[in-house]
């Protein structure tokens, strides 16, 4: 049984979490959510052992969100993410008319965004487009290709079918395999100067009596693509490569989208996009099917080729001298002073619970009871203020995910939260685990990361049998997507032990930006010393 003063822990945090619902301003709400009053109970420090631990190339086909363009991160580096996708017909087997003839053809990928307003000349609705890193209307040369890569969703090993793994890294197969130059309209907003434009989408068709009807939507990547083209590899196409799917992606292979900084404006930025979303839409002229109608009878008529199949985001690296130097004199004996989290094939954290480890016996002996544990990081502000040539400091990731880093599974704390999102934001859910930045209200940066680890804690106690896992910490977009990828080629840790390092969590996989962290390597004396990392735990301690 706890004491009481756990259940009116339980009935502040249910009370806070009722409150914050009805505000869907996203800010500094990871670090009070417990709150900082824990009723006179004891708490021990653990110290803790942090490195940092480079990600190599890792899996990073069939993401559910992709990035496209190029961030330059004042501390990081620069990411340049290209993107290479499958396609599919909206319907197989579906005629195309005798004597077609193209009017236009448009690839449309909505952006995630949200209104703000309404215009008061037009009327219609004001967007900001949300998942956008980098300058303000940061410019980029897109060139969207016809893709001649053959991309398998599987493929057999001594009779076993297995899953195709596409990495990061392999920009050059898909770059040196592209084919035709699709989007090169003469408007150069459409290819050399590029940006991500927020504004409305309109498409004007016609309805039957030949008047122009304008149907608006969300932001949206709206390109035209080239005509001729589309005449000959769809509309004159065999009639039997349009009849069923694996044929007609082994006809047409797909889409390569690639990035490139405009030789107008240095300033870039990316997007993270939902490709799944996108279609290619032909827009053309055939033949009527009343076979009384004259043989110059045509009729307005659309085809539909969805964004649909085996894709890969693919990302190219240039990292910042520091941070290389960085994660790659980590210290895995005594950790580091600093920690750097990056997604995409960035870096992430290792933490070792040792001092507590050590301290297990003389806490179950003594009975103490937890009441609640919490790893809380504090970000290097310093470091993270870094500003470019356009005065941009680097954007900071919402959320940092810890996890089971031996076993590459969610620890008991993240599994136990059935909390809902307090924010508008559905991936802002799991609040009582946490990890969702806290933010300084004057300065509008991240001061910490607080994670709530007590069922983690509370189980190596109880548990004679359980192992006091290594914890991994990385940045994370969405904390509903857990599940990992492989890294191309696994990294041997400790020889002794034979462990490997062999996946990381695929959320990160998707996420462009990083923070620095205080690890636990500061000396006594350093001014950053009580910013260090260090494991707290609060317990209830029995009278003897």
């Amino acid at each position: 049984m706890y004491n009481t003063s756990f259940i009116k822990k339980i009935l502040l945090a249910a009370t806070v979490v009722f409150l914050y619902s009805c505000d869907k301003d996203f800010n500094a709400i990871g670090d009070d959510l417990i709150g900082d009053d824990h009723f006179g109970l004891e708490s021990e420090k653990y110290d803790v052992i942090a490195y940092n631990q480079e990600v190599t190339p890792i899996q990073s086909n069939s993401l559910a969100i992709n990035a496209l363009g190029i961030y330059d991160n004042p501390v990081f580096g620069t990411t340049t993410a290209n993107y290479n996708t499958q396609v599919g017909l909206a319907a197989y087997g579906v005629a195309v008319g005798d004597a077609p003839v193209i009017d236009s053809v448009t690839v449309n990928i909505p952006y995630f965004s949200h209104v703000t307003g309404i215009d008061a000349d037009t009327g219609r609705n004001k967007y900001e487009l949300d998942s956008i890193y980098g300058s303000t209307g940061g410019l980029l040369k897109l060139g969207v290709y016809e893709s001649k890569y053959l991309m398998r969703s599987s493929y057999y090993d001594n009779g076993n079918q297995l899953a195709q793994l596409y990495y990061n890294d392999q920009n050059s197969d898909f770059d040196t395999n592209k084919g035709t130059l699709l989007n090169d309209d003469a408007n150069e907003f459409q290819n050399n100067k590029f940006y991500f434009s927020s504004k409305e989408t309109t498409e004007v068709t016609k309805d039957k009596d030949g008047k122009d009807v304008k149907t608006y939507t969300s932001p949206a990547m709206r390109l035209k693509l080239n005509k001729a083209f589309f005449q000959t590899k769809i509309l004159n196409a065999a009639k039997e490569k349009l009849s069923a799917a694996d044929v007609f992606q082994e006809y047409f292979r797909g889409l390569y989208f690639k990035v490139e900084k405009s030789a107008t404006k240095p300033d870039t930025n990316m997007a993270l996009m939902d490709f799944s979303k996108g279609k290619i839409t032909v827009y053309y002229k055939a033949k009527t099917d009343i076979t009384t109608d004259a043989d110059d009878v045509k009729e307005d008529r659309t085809l539909v080729i969805n964004l649909t199949g085996s894709n890969v985001n693919l990302f190219q690296d240039v990292k910042d001298a520091a941070y290389q130097n960085a994660i790659s004199s980590r210290n895995m004996t005594t950790g580091d002073d600093r920690l750097y989290l990056k997604g995409g094939q960035g870096s992430l954290a290792i933490i070792e619970l040792k001092d507590f480890g050590s301290k297990l016996e003389e806490i179950r002996k003594n009975g103490w009871l937890v009441n609640e544990a919490n790893l809380v990081f504090t970000i290097d502000a310093a470091k993270m203020a870094v500003k470019k040539t356009d005065n941009l400091e680097a954007q900071e990731p919402k959320r940092v995910y810890l996890y089971d880093f031996t076993n590459n599974i969610p620890i008991l704390d993240y599994s136990a939260d059935g909390s809902s999102s307090i924010t508008s934001d559905p991936r802002m859910s799991k609040v009582i685990y946490g990890g969702i930045i806290n933010v300084d209200a004057t300065t509008k940066r991240g001061t910490t990361y607080k994670i709530r680890i007590t069922n983690h804690i509370r189980n190596i106690i109880k548990t004679a049998t359980a192992t006091n896992v290594k914890l991994g910490l990385v940045v994370i977009d969405d904390i509903s997507a857990v599940t990992s990828n492989k890294l191309k080629n696994r990294i041997l840790l400790n020889p002794s032990t034979n462990e490997y390092f062999s996946e990381a969590p695929r959320a990160s996989v998707m996420n462009p930006l990083g923070t620095i962290l205080y690890g636990n390597n500061i000396p006594a004396g350093n001014a950053d010393y009580d910013k260090r990392l260090r494991l707290e735990v609060y317990y209830t301690k029995p009278n003897k």
